[in-house]
């Protein structure tokens, strides 16, 4: 059962990961949007896709090694995208100097990404969990 749901939640994160640089990439053309920098979008993409890779070889294989490396990678990941979200939420100091977007397709708001990146802290804790605790067989 455990490991169902951790297949899930790597799909779950591969979509955050994957979402938020089509996002950004797209709004970076619309004037009005914040001002986030492509090389904090280039980490969190490239941090991502590692953590993943390793993520999957460590389901694959079961290598503790392999399984803590991915969290660390996970955990990098988590927190360069709340801070990117920080930055895009009303009111943080990124978004502050931005006027509104003139369009955004992708969702009304910053729920969409709130949705997504909190989602992907608590699959990060659950991911931390089945390591620590030696869940995956």
């Amino acid at each position: 059962m455990l490991e169902n749901l951790l297949w899930l939640l790597t799909g779950l994160a591969g979509v955050v990961v994957l979402l938020t640089r089509m996002r950004l990439s797209a709004a970076a053309q619309h004037a009005g949007r914040a001002q986030i920098p492509q090389s904090l979008v280039n980490v969190h993409t490239v941090v991502g896709v590692l953590a993943l890779a390793a993520w999957v070889a460590f389901l694959v294989t079961s290598t503790r090694v392999l399984g803590l490396a991915s969290v660390a990678l996970w955990w990098v990941e988590v927190l360069v995208g709340l801070g990117l979200l920080a930055r895009w939420l009303p009111g943080s100091g990124g978004h502050a100097h931005a006027a509104e977007a003139v369009d955004d397709t992708w969702a009304k708001g910053p729920a969409l990404s709130v949705l997504g990146h909190v989602g992907l802290l608590l699959g990060t804790i659950v991911f931390t969990f089945a390591v620590v605790a030696d869940k995956v067989a």
